[in-house]
């Protein structure tokens, strides 16, 4: 018609269309709160198994955990990485400190009682977490090296400082550019740590030798 301007035009009766079907948003909104769901279950275990990690290590230090503790330790840890394989990969990353303190008292307890080191794989998790542990497990040698020497027991504080610096060198001798794995803090921290606990045996070691009676010389 003449004269009929835009908003003189008669509106359409038919309903709008739905830009999104609502079966396409239901399905969105459940997966949402699968995954809501999942990332807090994962990261209740994986509080609950850093906590028994870190008690689990003080015990270990103070001479009265059990060989048990160390087996749920390591039965949790399984539980986690097989419940995070079923998380969307944008939410597994919150279980990795549980991961890396759950596989330092798992290798703290392999110092204490001897024997083969597990690796990444025999402990079920990824090189990375595995990794960060050993950094943080320079700290823990080091606390039993000085428990060592204030027991007196140089020889035990010597080995002890032996597998520190064996730790270093494996550490260094990991290369990685930093977004994808943060290493030279760990690096770091692990040579000044040598270096210090190295100078504490060295006095310690010439203290013992001041202390040694006379040699006599010759033979009788």
């Amino acid at each position: 018609m003449e004269g009929m301007t835009t908003s003189d035009s008669p509106r359409s009766s038919e309903p709008a269309p739905e830009p999104v079907p609502e079966a396409v948003l239901a399905a969105i909104e459940s997966h949402l709160s699968g995954r809501e769901k999942m990332r807090d279950r994962l990261h209740d275990e994986a509080r609950q198994l850093r906590r028994n990690a870190q008690r689990a290590m003080t015990a270990l230090h103070a001479g009265r955990v059990a060989p048990t503790a160390l087996a749920e330790i390591r039965s949790e840890l399984d539980r986690l990485v097989l419940a995070a394989r079923g998380a969307d990969p944008h939410d597994v990353s919150v279980i990795d400190p549980a991961l890396q303190e759950a596989v330092e008292a798992l290798l703290l307890g392999r110092v204490m009682e001897g024997g083969a080191w597990p690796g990444p794989a025999e402990l079920g998790v990824d090189p990375e977490p595995y990794v960060y542990a050993l950094g943080d497990l320079v700290g823990e040698v080091r606390r039993l090296t000085l428990q060592s020497l204030s027991n007196g027991d140089l020889p035990k504080a010597e080995s002890r400082l032996a597998l520190m610096e064996a730790l270093q060198v494996a550490l260094f001798r990991l290369e990685a550019p930093r977004s994808v794995l943060t290493l030279k803090p760990k690096q770091d921290t692990a040579r000044a740590l040598v270096e210090r606990t190295r100078g504490e045996i060295t006095v310690a070691r010439l203290l013992a030798q001041a202390r040694l009676p006379p040699q006599l010389g010759g033979s009788a």
